[in-house]
């Protein structure tokens, strides 16, 4: 299996990561300031506008037969995958490797950077009118949505990816680590039978997973893959586009997910070339050693002698007066014998 040291993608990362784009509040304006570093090598193409009529914008790149479709900020206040794909830009427009000599030969890639950018502006999960555009590929209500679908159709790529980011509650099941990334080959049915599409997409998981096990092992969880009949992934799959879901998590003492936004850049970049470099993909096996994501954390948990007094705080992030805070909020009161924080703290 075609897999990239990770010395060779650490350095590529450190020289070429977008110092601009930092924190997770990413908005339109943000990427706006830098997406015209790229127009010597990308076609960027204004697509649409949002509800609230800011611009969404696709970049092209590459002559190849493999068509590949990615997108980010589907979610508005989930920017790492945002973040990682202009780190990716960078390198295709700086970087001499071969690499992306090679990718851009063997694949046309399309991405956009932002779907969502009111519910980013908002630092929301939904867009400006109250949709959540992940379960919204069956009735197309938002305008966000009709244009994604419009993409797909007119593009018609063999594979997408379509990057999110998780709660930190999540942690890989049966072991004490936060999933920092998780992936998931989206189910088509409710059966959640193994079609060609889902094989394929389990490959080149696979692919990313075992060059992710080389730098961070035990910190790769699998996402579940109930089926859900809105959701994108699930559409998309069924539709004959073999969909990767990249849940981009937490990693230690990372809230601000920088650590993860590397880890998101490694995935991409090892999953383009897997796909650039493979004939067939049906090494898939392996996608079920993959452990399931539990849910097992809270961000912080106050410690007393007795147990009963034990409570827990969530982060809730908010935008207030036009700056990002992280509110710690209470838990309602549960057993927290099982739970873990990732910041516990001894009263007694």
């Amino acid at each position: 299996m075609n897999t990239l040291q990770p010395e060779f993608i650490e350095a590529l990362y450190l020289k070429h990561k977008e110092d601009s784009l930092y924190g997770k509040w990413i908005t339109y304006n943000d990427i706006k300031k830098i997406i015209s570093n790229y127009d010597s090598k990308f076609l960027i193409t204004k697509i649409g506008t949002s509800e609230d009529d800011r611009p969404i914008n696709k970049l092209e790149i590459g002559t190849g037969a493999k068509r590949i479709l990615l997108w980010s900020q589907m979610h508005g206040n989930e920017s790492t995958g945002t973040r990682a794909l202009f780190d990716l830009f960078n390198c295709i427009v700086n970087s001499s490797e071969k690499i992306f000599t090679e990718i851009l030969k063997e694949c046309t890639l399309v991405f956009i950077p932002m779907l969502n950018p009111d519910g980013a502006q908002a630092y929301t999960r939904v867009n400006a009118n109250n949709v959540d555009l992940n379960r919204d590929a069956v009735d197309r209500v938002a305008k966000e949505s009709k244009i994604l679908r419009e993409i797909l159709e007119d593009f018609n790529p063999k594979f997408c990816f379509n990057l999110h980011d998780q709660r930190t509650i999540f942690n890989v099941g049966g072991t004490t680590n936060p999933a920092t990334i998780s992936f998931l080959a989206p189910s088509e049915d409710i059966t959640r039978k193994l079609t060609k599409g889902r094989i394929e997409t389990m490959s080149v998981i696979v692919s990313m997973n075992k060059m992710l096990q080389n730098i961070i092992p035990n910190f790769v969880g699998r996402y579940t893959d109930e089926f859900y009949p809105t959701a994108t992934g699930d559409n998309f799959q069924k539709l004959g586009h073999n969909t990767i879901l990249i849940e981009s998590g937490h990693y230690p003492n990372d809230y601000e997910r920088e650590k993860t936004r590397k880890y998101t850049f490694f995935s991409i970049l090892q999953g383009l070339y897997y796909i650039t470099n493979s004939i067939s993909f049906n090494d898939y096996e392996e996608y079920f050693d993959i452990p399931n994501n539990d849910s097992v954390f809270y961000d912080v948990i106050h410690r007393y002698s007795d147990s009963n007094k034990d409570c827990a705080y969530q982060y809730q992030d908010l935008i207030i007066d036009n700056k990002f805070v992280s509110k710690l909020n209470k838990v309602d009161k549960i057993s927290l014998k099982s739970k873990i924080g990732h910041s516990e703290i001894n009263f007694d």
